[in-house]
């Protein structure tokens, strides 16, 4: 008990004492609106550097939950991001929310990325379950509406990756330069799971639980390999799967997000399925996706060969509460470990001590990587936010301080 009090204050003076104090002092653009696009590893920041939706989404909801969660000093920050989501990302034309603006709050992608509209949605609802805002809820519903309108295959099922600005297809859906041009992706309905989760917590609508049931069984059914206990990537139309390769980050952050949605519906049949299936993703990251220091590895192939064996830090956070969630389902004290030592290796090596905020990747040796070596090495960007590391933040103080008082609050 007092082990897991004293983890539970060091993951909160973490939050309280650099994750969110970073973003309030540094990202927030008083002079253009919004919050900067960039800011490089040595803290110099990027004034007209575009800005996405995604950040701007995940800064939503990282601070409406502070808000809720920790304290009302946060709600400032949380009522300028509600501000910058719905007057300049949302589309008052087509609806939706416009894929990226540049520094003064113009469109210049005007692509409705199903992704984005996911991370929308569950901003808004954080939004309204921190403040009563009924038209934060309004908009929450609306983006789910025109995603079941537009995206939803009601052939095949599932989710198509993108539209144009006025929800017509479009030749390239790519989420990122990286990614293949499927029709369908794993990330996009991991992320849309986690935000009908999030909507359904303060709207228990009977088509939004009917389609988050479908989804959750089609995650489980098609999404997860059942031999392996790894997500498949990248899918056709007909979700025959395009790639072998293994997101360890992915599969440890999809393990506790399943059983969420599964326990959000209520539904015991479902709950007992997600959990079974989250211990066995669970275990495969821990047999073949652990570094010997307790970090995790990015990236394999099917036959488990190394194909990026960095460190990027939101796989780390994600793999804190995956862990710790598989513990807690099955009592297997390896992944109370593999958790503890996932932090330890945070604290140790990701948390950036000079700057603030949490390094974006690291070698397979534990050195910070420079943007020299690594174009995705910022302090903050449009895939870099406070949303994995923070999140880690709330989960595992309300599961911690469970243990030690019995209660949760969550």
């Amino acid at each position: 008990m007092p082990q897991t009090a004293a983890w539970a204050a060091r993951i909160r003076q973490e939050l309280v004492g650099n994750i969110l104090p970073f973003w309030m002092r540094h990202a927030v653009d008083r002079e253009n609106g919004g919050f900067y696009g960039a800011i490089d590893e040595n803290l110099n920041v990027d004034v007209k550097a575009e800005r996405s939706a995604v950040l701007n989404a995940r800064i939503l909801w990282t601070f409406a939950a502070a808000s809720r969660l920790i304290g009302n000093e946060y709600r400032g920050l949380a009522d300028w991001a509600y501000d910058t989501i719905t007057n300049r990302f949302l589309d008052l034309q087509d609806g939706g929310l416009f894929w990226m603006l540049d520094y003064r709050g113009n469109p210049v992608s005007t692509r409705k990325q199903t992704y984005a509209q996911a991370f929308g949605i569950y901003a808004l609802s954080e939004y309204f379950r921190a403040t009563g805002n009924a038209a934060s809820l309004d908009h929450a519903k609306r983006l789910f509406q025109l995603i079941e309108e537009h995206d939803r295959d009601p052939v095949c099922k599932g989710y198509l990756e993108a539209r144009a600005r006025d929800w017509r297809p479009l030749a390239d859906m790519r989420l990122s330069p990286k990614d293949l041009n499927s029709p369908k992706s794993m990330n996009t309905h991991l992320h849309l799971l986690e935000a009908y989760t999030n909507l359904l917590r303060v709207w228990r609508d009977p088509t939004l639980a009917a389609r988050q049931s479908e989804l959750l069984e089609l995650t489980m059914d098609c999404i997860v390999d059942p031999l392996s206990g790894h997500f498949r990537l990248f899918f056709d139309q007909e979700w025959n799967s395009l790639s072998d390769h293994r997101s360890y980050g992915h599969d440890i952050e999809g393990s506790w997000l399943i059983v969420e949605a599964a326990e959000v519906l209520d539904d015991a049949k479902l709950i007992k399925r997600a959990r079974t299936l989250a211990v066995m993703m669970a275990g495969s990251v821990y047999e073949q996706g652990l570094d010997q220091d307790g970090s995790l590895f990015y990236e394999a192939d099917a036959q488990g060969r190394l194909v990026d064996p960095k460190k990027h830090w939101w796989a780390q956070a994600e793999a804190v509460v995956g862990f710790y969630y598989a513990f807690q389902v099955s009592g297997d004290r390896r992944f109370l470990d593999a958790s503890r030592r996932v932090w330890d290796y945070i604290e140790a090596k990701v948390v950036d001590k000079v700057h603030g905020e949490w390094h974006a990747k690291l070698s397979p040796e534990g050195v910070v990587l420079t943007a020299a070596e690594d174009p995705d090495a910022q302090l903050a960007g449009p895939w870099k936010c406070p949303y994995h590391n923070a999140r880690l933040c709330y989960e595992m103080i309300g599961r911690l301080e469970e243990e030690t008082s019995g209660k949760r609050t969550s």
